[in-house]
C-alpha cells in the first residue's frame, strides 16, 4: 500500500483538537463544516454525506483516548475508487498548540498523489474549523 502522511500544527489546546477529532458523529459540524453536509452513525459505521449528495461509508476502527488516535477505513463510496483505504488521525501536544498527524494507506499505489493533495486541502479546512471553535 502507498502511505501518505500529512502534519499540521493547530493553534488550539490538544485536548480541544482531540475532542473535535474523536467526535465521529459531528464531522459536518465540527471538523469539516461545509465540506461534509451530514454525518450518520450506525454501530461502527459512519456515513458522510457531501453537499452533492454523495455518501461515503467508513468503518470506525478505533477511538483511543489515551493515545489520542482515531483509525478508520473507507469501505464504500470512495472517490476516486480505491481497493483499500485505511487512515488515522493522531493529536500530539506541541507546546500550547497541537500537531494533527493524518496518515492514509491506500491501494492502488497510483492514487497516492491525488490522496496527498486531498489530505493537504482537508487539513487546511480542519485547521480553520478547529481554530475558530477554540476561540
Amino acid at each position: 500500500m502507498a502511505s501518505v502522511r500529512h502534519e499540521v500544527v493547530i493553534e488550539a489546546p490538544p485536548e480541544h483538537v482531540w475532542d473535535v477529532v474523536r467526535d465521529v458523529g459531528a464531522v459536518h459540524e465540527r471538523l469539516l463544516p461545509g465540506r461534509v453536509a451530514g454525518t450518520r452513525i450506525d454501530g461502527d459505521r459512519r456515513f458522510l454525506t457531501f453537499p452533492d449528495g454523495h455518501v461515503i461509508q467508513e468503518l470506525i476502527i478505533a477511538v483511543d483516548d489515551g493515545a489520542r488516535r482515531l483509525a478508520y477505513a473507507v469501505v464504500e463510496g470512495a472517490r476516486p475508487a480505491v481497493e483499500r483505504h485505511h487512515a488515522s488521525f493522531e493529536v500530539r501536544a506541541e507546546g500550547s498548540a497541537a500537531r494533527l498527524v493524518w496518515t492514509t494507506d491506500v491501494l492502488p499505489h497510483a492514487l497516492a498523489g491525488e490522496i496527498r493533495v486531498r489530505m493537504e486541502r482537508g487539513a487546511v479546512e480542519m485547521k480553520q474549523a478547529i481554530e475558530a471553535s477554540a476561540g
